[in-house]
């Protein structure tokens, strides 16, 4: 092929990827709006909306109000065109969600079922995907593709949990599920998971901190607008910062860490009550033990807070299971012991809420691939 024809294929797909991303990034545009802000011809933009259109990939939706000609056809992007499925392994349970090309979780489902290592386990984790894909009649290439995020620290190549105290999981592969299932698969640990998830839903940052409070307490470092993964992947893992080197034994092996005062379990335990019990006690009845028990769990996450504020500069995330149950009251409270003797002030500004609540890792994993295939189209 010569230079010239490679250079002009080359451009048309180039020129397309431009339409479709500027499309995806406006939600709902015209196709005079796309000439002006991309600087396109006029032609160009109509040849590349047909192909858009005959791909499936975009459709016209509507029109805008007329500005005194006809009126303009409203472009979007066909958000289901693909779908990405998402699965949060934990010890006795898993999640399963799927999402569209925004992110949105148009489907969530949580399974009983008990971890074990064996082929019986994996096999029905992924028999749920694929009774879930067969009830939809979706077809294969709909899906784009896979994603566990489980509680464990993966290898570089996100084909093995190299550390997974929790659920005793070390040693599991990627491959343990990929084989049942003919689809691209990813294998994360859950709190990068949940970082990506935050990170999609916060475009504007650049760096932040990311507290999963999930059953386990879990935790991810966002630097450069990328999810930091450190030279042994375990980079994050702030469950395991010693707050009191005398304090309950964690699943670690050590005594004290975040992880025994701050995650969901830690407070099911001092409460002696479920979580769904415990905050409509806290909330309505105003309960002084229950009251107390939160003012300690609050008073240990400011103190990891403020630490980590003198390591890293930058906003935190309040994520995970315990996210949504968070009041104002609540952060105006955790941002006043934050800053009480504090040599930098954390603004409340810089104090952010995940809405996602348990789901928040099963999502993060699925847009694993919505990614991929927004930056490739």
């Amino acid at each position: 092929m010569s230079e010239k024809g490679l250079t002009t294929i080359s451009l048309k797909k180039i020129n397309r990827s431009k339409v479709y991303q500027y499309i995806y990034k406006k939600k709902q545009t015209s196709k005079m709006q796309i000439v002006q802000e991309l600087q396109m011809g006029l032609s160009t933009v109509s040849q590349n909306l047909n192909l858009l259109e005959q791909e499936g990939l975009i459709e016209r939706n509507g029109y805008f109000e007329s500005t005194g000609g006809r009126k303009a056809n409203a472009i979007q992007i066909v958000s289901d065109f693909k779908i990405s499925i998402g699965i949060g392994i934990l010890k006795n349970m898993f999640h399963i969600t799927a999402v569209d090309l925004y992110g949105n979780a148009f489907y969530t489902d949580t399974i009983p079922l008990s971890y074990s290592n064996t082929p019986d386990y994996y096999k029905q984790v992924t028999d749920k995907v694929k009774e879930f894909i067969a009830e939809n009649k979706y077809e294969d290439e709909k899906i784009l593709g896979i994603s566990f995020a489980t509680q464990g620290i993966t290898s570089p190549d996100h084909t093995t949990v190299l550390y997974g105290n929790i659920m005793n999981n070390a040693g599991m592969k990627l491959e343990d599920f990929s084989q049942y299932l003919p689809y691209p698969c990813y294998l994360e640990h859950d709190s990068k998971s949940a970082a990506f998830l935050e990170l999609w839903n916060h475009p504007e940052l650049d760096s932040a901190v990311v507290f999963l409070l999930n059953r386990n307490l879990g935790g991810a470092i966002i630097t450069n607008h990328q999810i930091h993964q450190g030279s042994t992947m375990h980079s994050g893992t702030l469950e395991h910062i010693c707050i009191d080197p005398d304090g309950p034994l964690c699943y670690c092996g050590n005594h004290g860490c975040l992880e025994t005062y701050c995650s969901a379990n830690a407070l099911e335990q001092s409460a002696g009550m479920s979580i769904k019990e415990f905050f409509p006690l806290l909330r309505e009845k105003k309960s002084p033990r229950l009251t107390k028990i939160w003012e300690d769990y609050l008073k240990h996450l400011a103190f990891a807070i403020k630490n980590l504020n003198l390591v890293i500069d930058a906003p935190v995330i309040i994520s995970g299971y315990l996210a949504p149950y968070f009041t104002e009251e609540d952060i105006s409270s955790l941002t006043e012991q934050i800053n009480t003797s504090a040599p930098f002030l954390l603004k409340r500004n810089n104090i952010l809420v995940g809405t996602n609540g348990q789901y928040t890792p099963a999502i993060g994993a699925a847009l694993f691939y919505v990614d991929q295939f927004i930056h490739t189209v």
